[in-house]
């Protein structure tokens, strides 16, 4: 499947295969509003709404997203049922505590994120397509469990309680499974769309980092317990806002990781044009258009992003915006894509000065994410280290 031509593959799905899918999303939705209406508020039903006809658009040109998507449903409503009504199970039933757990889901995606990487690397190395086919499939499992993880987690939070139960998005431990789990999703869309798995490497390191900080954040702060939600953060506005944020900087941090292997693969094809990484990574035409796509989505993401919070900040907070650090840096960050959208789109800048920009641009955004809690104080200090 490599194809250093970087080529965009065809849409291999059958008409048949696709409104089977459109169909499943569609009783899929109807079977979620007829068995929980009484519960669900008017948004929450929008976001129903909107998730199925989202998943069925997202899937029907993609079958392994459809896969993933059938496994991950699969695996959470099994998880769920033996759960039952007693959290105490997760620690006494051997598939709960050794799989299906959302702790458990979380280190076994952790686990095949690294272990992919470091088989992204292995093929690369060896020049082996059958190893990187490899990597690609440990890749789809780690982003499979990370997902159950936060569907079960979702569960476990309204098994403790129904005043403590909430989306799982709601901290740094859980963003940042949201985050590896939303860039490792990016980089397989287009690791398939462009025929190419050379930069499996790149990308899962960034995912790996994520996963560094994950368990580190777990292990040393307890972050993975489970908490009620403090007052700001219980509002269907995080429902949307959060995921939305994220497929943002999923996009940018992708971007920059493509950027890394861009600057690589050009001072390597003056310096060794025969060696490795001139020979395998995919050409700089196409890792300068990738870079342009994933910031452009992760723009658009971001964009809505940075409305819904400001309408979330004018319930929560009796405005739309309060020069808070949090949203200074977010308006940093957005004025940064968009200044590098500016350049690419009406003055033609390409290569590795955009290569350069997307790179130090993910600082930027690592800063406004992380930086600002570690450092700063305002408004958002709920989401301190």
């Amino acid at each position: 499947m490599t194809n250093l031509a970087g080529t965009m593959i065809e849409d291999d799905s059958s008409p048949l295969s696709q409104w089977l899918w459109r169909g499943l999303m569609v009783a899929a939705g109807i079977v979620l509003l007829s068995l929980y209406s009484q519960v669900l508020d008017s948004y929450e039903i929008g976001i129903v709404v909107l998730a199925a006809v989202g998943l069925s658009f997202l899937g029907q040109n993609w079958p392994p997203f459809r896969r993933h998507t059938i496994v991950v449903a699969g695996l959470s409503f099994f998880a769920l049922y033996l759960y039952g009504t007693d959290l105490a199970l997760g620690q006494k039933d051997f598939l709960l505590s050794y799989i299906l757990a959302s702790q458990s889901a979380f280190m076994w995606m952790s686990a095949l994120f690294v272990l992919a990487t470091l088989t992204y690397f292995l093929g690369l190395l060896l020049r082996s397509e059958f190893t990187e086919k490899v990597a690609s499939a440990l890749t789809w499992s780690a982003t499979t469990m990370g997902m159950v993880g936060l569907m079960v987690r979702w569960r476990e939070s309204y098994l403790i309680s129904p005043d403590v139960g909430h989306i799982p998005v709601s901290n740094l431990y859980e963003v940042f499974i949201l985050f590896a789990v939303i860039t490792a999703l990016l980089y397989l869309f287009y690791e398939r769309r462009y025929q190419t798995r050379s930069l499996g490497s790149f990308v899962l390191l960034v995912i790996s980092a994520a996963v560094a900080f994950q368990l580190w954040y777990a292990f040393e702060k307890g972050a993975h317990e489970i908490q009620p939600l403090v007052p700001a953060l219980q509002s269907y506005w995080m429902k949307i806002h959060v995921p939305a944020n994220f497929v943002g900087y999923g996009a940018f941090a992708m971007a920059a990781m493509i950027g890394t292997a861009y600057l690589l693969k050009s001072w390597r094809q003056i310096a060794a044009p025969n060696g490795l990484i001139a020979s395998r990574l995919p050409p700089l035409t196409v890792m300068d258009d990738l870079m342009y796509k994933a910031i452009a989505l992760g723009f658009a993401f971001f964009t809505v992003a940075t409305i819904l919070g400001a309408l979330w900040a004018a319930e929560a907070w009796g405005g739309y915006w309060s020069w808070d650090p949090k949203e200074t840096w977010a308006l940093i960050v957005w004025l940064n894509y968009a200044a590098w959208l500016h350049m690419r789109m009406t003055k033609g800048w390409h290569g590795r000065p955009m290569a350069w920009w997307a790179v130090i641009g993910l600082f930027v955004t690592l800063f406004a994410f992380l930086g600002v809690n570690m450092f700063l104080s305002g408004l958002h200090s709920y989401g301190t280290l």
